[in-house]
């Protein structure tokens, strides 16, 4: 039984005209619906795939503010998220989640700045901007990860450390196992290692599932670390 929050998206395609970009991106092209059943599911692709693409528009659908934040934020620095969010439909379980984040790594300022001006005697700050950047990412990461929520999260790697991935990684498994449900968008070798997560590469024309091994994150590193001179010489000479 799916009982997870978010169950799937459906697309509605006359709703984006035929000349946006949307229509433009491979990985879209004839897909009508996708299904979420894992509490956790990792979007990985090259750039400009439509992962990110994808995962703003179901945060935006879902009630997020698009630059980030709790369904509480809202504020625009510059309106630049898609249309794609207005030809989507979510398939809902009866579960509702309990607490829920949109974390971007691009907006990850204006919402610590936000958290500030939002801040109050009842809530008061994290003062994230007093941190490292890192420091700061996670903290807030930690801050907002809880038993039943739903989470976000556009390239959380962005800001962390191998070190703090791996941090990272436990508290999204622990959530997970809490209740909690997770869309990822990631690069990242360490966090497309999550045990049991569902990845979906956005790569080859098409949205469809893969395992760790073949991801392009994966074997690129590992050619890399295992093969390094030689690679290197090879891209440097040319």
């Amino acid at each position: 039984m799916n009982n997870q929050f978010i169950q799937g998206v459906i697309f509605e395609w006359d709703k984006i005209d035929n000349d946006s970009y949307i229509k433009k991106i491979e990985a879209f092209k004839g897909i009508e619906k996708i299904e979420f059943t894992n509490s956790i599911t990792l979007f990985v692709g090259e750039n400009g795939s439509g992962k990110s693409t994808l995962l703003e528009a179901i945060a935006v659908a879902h009630g997020f503010n698009p630059e980030g934040g709790t369904k509480n934020y809202s504020f625009s620095t510059h309106d630049t998220h898609s249309e794609l969010c207005n030809a989507i439909r979510i398939s809902r379980s009866y579960r509702k989640e309990k607490w829920g984040y949109f974390l971007r790594a691009e907006s990850f300022y204006n919402v610590a700045t936000k958290e500030e001006e939002y801040a109050d005697s009842s809530h008061p700050s994290a003062r994230y901007h007093e941190k490292s950047h890192g420091e700061g990412f996670l903290a807030l990461a930690q801050n907002n990860f809880r038993p039943n929520g739903l989470y976000l999260l556009d390239e959380p790697e962005a800001a962390l450390s191998p070190q703090r991935q791996l941090t990272l990684l436990m508290e999204i498994y622990r959530c997970a196992k809490e209740g909690a449900q997770f869309f990822i968008v990631t690069h990242s070798p360490i966090l497309l290692g999550i045990p049991n997560a569902e990845i979906l590469s956005f790569d080859n024309g098409s949205i469809h599932t893969c395992s760790y091994e073949e991801t392009e994150s994966y074997q690129v590193t590992e050619m890399f670390i295992n093969n390094r001179d030689v690679l290197l010489n090879r891209l440097l000479e040319e």
